[in-house]
């Protein structure tokens, strides 16, 4: 099967990328702990309306998450992702985000867009590679000025634990551009990706999400356990979502090697 990355492309809505992934579980998933009108919390967020597939849409001010417009060589607006502010100056998001884009800036919700200094995908990122670690960095010669969120590198995230997943991408009624959070449970946790299901009581990432957030609480912190990557189908109120592992030993390094003080839980 192949997994569609979420990013919202102008030229072509959906990009498949190829690659294997567990299986989903055979018994439901669990339900989360945390209620889908209760996500928003783990950004410093309000709710105030219904929104990604099952989720919640919060107010912008002082978010962690925020909306990437991608632009070609031309300056031209090329598409949109998600990203996280993990330091001062830097922004995680998804490494297909920054493939073949020129430059990018970011939205934090007000204010004027803030450019990006410089992009930087996973080395030898191939959308279509099975092992491919979907992570990229943007680095900013300012500080962006808004809540930092720690990555998550003291332990792997659990099957059956709740997460909170957040991004600027669509809803079910493919509303986009706005930033939304959801609660969801983990499904799967392998070396290279996270994983988690759609039903009734999870939430699920839409086009526009990709580079966005799933947040797991440690110690009364949430943290960054996962880049939002893909879905197992292009419908968001089906199947299974995909999130790079931040703890996999090559993406820390990446990350750590361009941002050496990037808060850690």
């Amino acid at each position: 099967m192949v997994r569609t990355t979420l990013s919202v492309c102008l030229a072509a809505l959906l990009t498949a990328c190829g690659g294997g992934f567990s299986p989903p579980p055979s018994s439901p998933t669990p339900t989360p702990t945390v209620p889908i009108s209760a996500a928003c919390g783990a950004l410093g967020a309000v709710s105030s309306a219904t929104a990604i597939t099952n989720g919640a849409t919060c107010t912008t001010s002082n978010s962690p998450v925020v909306l990437i417009n991608l632009r070609d060589a031309d300056g031209n607006l090329s598409g949109a992702c998600s990203g996280t502010v993990i330091a001062p100056r830097a922004v995680l998001t998804a490494a297909h985000c920054l493939a073949q884009t020129e430059s990018a800036r970011i939205f934090i919700g007000s204010g004027p867009q803030i450019d990006a200094e410089s992009l930087h995908g996973f080395p030898g990122f191939r959308e279509g590679d099975a092992n491919a670690l979907d992570v990229g960095v943007m680095l900013f010669a300012e500080d962006i000025g808004t809540t930092i969120i720690p990555l998550l590198l003291s332990r792997d995230a659990r099957v059956g634990e709740t997460a909170v997943v957040a991004g600027w991408g669509r809803d079910q009624i493919q509303s986009g551009s706005t930033l939304r959070a959801g609660s969801t449970t983990i499904s799967a946790v392998g070396p290279i990706l996270l994983q988690t299901e759609f039903s009734t009581t999870n939430s699920s990432v839409c086009p526009g999400d990709s580079g966005g957030a799933l947040l797991i609480s440690e110690a009364g912190t949430w943290s960054l356990a996962g880049v939002i990557s893909a879905n197992s189908t292009t419908s968001c109120a089906f199947g299974s979502n995909f999130y790079a592992n931040v703890r996999n030993a090559q993406v820390s390094a990446f990350i750590l090697g361009l941002v050496p003080n990037v808060r850690r839980q």
